[in-house]
């Protein structure tokens, strides 16, 4: 049945192309498509009514029922529009007159007791959820062939008027006590497509002037411009929020309209004049709102509040911000109320974790330093003891861990330069010093706790997330780190002790097997060595620790994520060129951090080798994509020792056949051309040209 279904598809697509090479062909010769084109269209649509069965009513998911997949359903009929706009006065009436007398049918049922008969209300609305996923996807694409535009207009709106009446009968009678019915979530997901590609069109930034479809939609419903049916589609946003407290997926679909028009510069300043809008934004509680305590739709709350927030940062004021937020400070003081003991209760942790979903939400929707600022100083001081609190107290409890590390893992994100405190603000050193707590807090728990079944979910997680903090933080540049020793302060230090313990804690298999913690790891890596070799960090370590890391980053290297690779050869630059200013080249007297890392080579003295043996490997190899990156820790790595490169490059001749040795060990003497010894960004650039030459050079037979 699914292969004969897809061939249909394949089938209207050859036909779409017929239909829109037709302004292209010469001659005066009648084609056929003018009559064989309404038959097909009329065809096609005639049979997705009639494969509506009472077995589609029955009230479970059917993954053989194309209404199941809204979204894949929309790309199948993709070549449709074209079919039905080549005649569209004749389509749109068939159309409508199939959609009328289901209209008719489905607001009688509406009138009538719930006792009815339920299958039969099922294949209407299954019916219905056809005709108006056709309907969405004819509005979807815009054609003007056959027709001028004003009349395109026109039975677009004809078209609308259908679904946008429908949206008033959805919820009202014995409808509204269907939300549970499998049948009437399908509508109501096909109403959410027909509305998104509706808008996309007709409503917003993008959307084109289109009065001839304004006044016939005022003609036929009294809807006169984009706010009066803005109004309407954010009635029924707000009829699902409420209703649709079980269903995900209608939940998401739902959040995805409301966040396209919050995230349109003109349709998001139209929503803030709508009733509806504010009834939202004043009233985003859990009684009014219900999925928001279900939690198979816990993860919508993030996307609900991180449009709430876009909303209430479009307008300035700290007044209506605290008034927004009232309802979740609320929640914060009675949960600062609670006893220790209570924390392990459902009921607590639930609300803990909503708490930081909703938090995670706003943050995201903060991307100017004025917003930033409202929810910083909502924030802190305040409320950042109950952070530490909660992950203090339920470290072993990943389920409330993981929206808390991700709260601050947003939080500290120094996105569009929101983090900009003045110059005599010490907000970042604080936050800073906030974000260490709660770091060596977990931390040092986390370590202690055995490994559990699914050691991911238990420990990596919330590992990874916490690294990703730390970075994020390290790299914002909104603190002066030298402050943290300059005054004895630990925070700094006991972050970055704590983070290396953790990661230390991880078997490099696992860190390469789990592709997220994988990114964190490196990333954390990366800054570590760019930003903060010479403080209390990597150098200090013992030398099989420090040789661990640095293995670590040239597997990393060696990896398929070019992202990574990039990290992992920006770390090992760092430490390269480290080596090469301070002991190679170095005129001062050594520091702590340059004699430990001086120790540490001392006693390996094969590691920089083996790294610069693997960073040429690659770029003559391999095909990588980052050759800019790894041109960088080369160049530093062949600065420290030309001993070292030379007898990299008599290893690699003495592998190559010896008829190719001669011309190879030309392409040597080319590397270094004009290169001097330094790490000059000129001399650097110099090199990596070099380098691209000798690698095309070298792979040339």
């Amino acid at each position: 049945m699914a292969g004969a279904s897809n061939s249909v598809y394949y089938l209207l697509s050859l036909w779409s192309r017929l239909v829109t090479s037709v302004p292209y062909l010469k001659g005066d010769t009648p084609s056929l498509l003018d009559e064989t084109v309404p038959k097909i269209t009329e065809g096609f649509i005639t049979s997705r009514i009639n494969s509506v069965q009472a077995s589609f009513a029955d009230n479970s998911p059917d993954p053989d029922n194309p209404l199941e997949n809204a979204e894949s359903l929309q790309d199948q009929l993709e070549s449709l529009p074209y079919l039905c706009r080549f005649k569209y006065e004749s389509c749109s009436l068939f159309i409508i007159n199939i959609m009328e007398p289901l209209l008719q049918a489905y607001t009688a049922r509406s009138r009538l007791p719930a006792s009815g008969d339920a299958a039969e209300l099922s294949v209407i609305e299954g019916q219905i959820a056809w005709m108006v996923h056709i309907i969405a996807a004819i509005l979807k694409i815009r054609q003007t062939v056959g027709c001028s535009q004003d009349s395109q207009e026109l039975f677009d709106a004809e078209l609308a008027a259908r679904v946008l009446q429908l949206i008033n009968i959805t919820d009202t009678g014995v409808h509204a006590q269907r939300y549970q019915e499998i049948s009437k979530q399908r509508l109501d997901r096909a109403i959410l497509i027909f509305v998104q590609n509706f808008r996309r069109s007709y409503v917003g930034d993008q959307a084109m002037h289109a009065s001839k479809l304004y006044a016939r939609l005022s003609e036929l419903l009294g809807l006169t411009d984009h706010l009066v049916l803005l109004n309407v589609i954010v009635g029924k946003i707000a009829t699902n929020l409420k209703c649709y407290a079980e269903c995900e997926d209608v939940i998401d679909h739902t959040l995805s309209l409301f966040l396209e028009l919050a995230s349109g510069y003109m349709t998001g300043k139209l929503l803030l004049k709508l009733e509806s809008t504010k009834f939202i934004i004043a009233n985003h509680s859990r009684e009014n709102f219900p999925f928001l305590e279900e939690y198979r739709c816990v993860r919508s709350r993030t996307n609900f509040y991180y449009i709430l927030g876009c909303l209430v940062f479009m307008e300035d004021g700290p007044v209506k911000f605290r008034s927004f937020m009232e309802p979740l400070l609320q929640v914060a003081v009675k949960l600062e109320a609670s006893a220790d003991a209570a924390f392990r209760t459902d009921v607590v942790k639930y609300a803990f974790t909503g708490l930081m979903r909703d938090l995670r939400g706003i943050a995201m929707a903060t991307n100017s330093r004025r917003t930033y600022g409202l929810l910083f100083d909502w924030l802190y001081p305040s409320r950042m003891p109950l952070l530490l609190r909660a992950i203090s107290l339920l470290t072993d409890e990943p389920e409330v861990t993981t929206p808390l590390l991700k709260f601050m893992s947003e939080f500290v994100l120094n996105k569009a330069q929101r983090l900009t405190f003045d110059s005599s603000s010490p907000n970042g050193i604080l936050l800073f010093r906030e974000i260490s707590k709660l770091i060596v807090a977990y931390g040092s728990r986390i370590l202690l706790l055995p490994n559990g079944t699914n050691i991911y979910r238990s420990k990596y997680k919330g590992i990874w997330i916490s690294l990703t903090v730390l970075s994020r933080a390290l790299c914002g540049n909104y603190v002066n780190f030298g402050v943290f020793e300059l005054y004895g302060d630990r925070a700094l230090a006991d972050a970055l002790d704590i983070s290396l313990k953790m990661t230390l804690s991880i078997p490099l298999s696992d860190i390469l097997t789990f592709k997220k913690l994988s990114k964190a790891y490196y990333g954390y890596m990366e800054v570590l060595f760019n930003n903060h070799i010479t403080i209390n960090s990597v150098l200090n370590l013992d030398t099989s620790t420090f040789v661990h890391i640095v293995t670590s980053l040239e597997s990393g290297l060696k990896g398929l994520d070019t992202g990574i690779s990039t990290q992992c050869a920006s770390a090992i630059d760092s430490l390269a060129a480290f080596y090469f200013n301070n002991i190679t080249a170095g005129d001062n007297p050594p520091s702590p951090a340059a004699l430990n890392l001086a120790r540490h080579i001392g006693e390996l003295p094969s590691l920089f080798p083996q790294i610069l043996k693997s960073l040429f490997e690659i770029i003559i190899f391999e095909d990588a994509g980052n050759q800019w990156s790894l041109s960088r820790p080369i160049l530093s790595l062949i600065m420290i020792s030309e001993q070292m490169f030379s007898d990299l490059r008599a290893q690699i001749l003495a592998s190559q056949p010896i008829d190719q040795q001669q011309r190879l060990s030309q392409c040597f003497d080319k590397l270094m051309t004009d290169v001097t010894r330094s790490l000059e960004p000129k001399n650097r650039d110099r090199f990596t040209q070099n380098l691209t030459t000798f690698r095309h050079d070298f792979r040339a037979k």
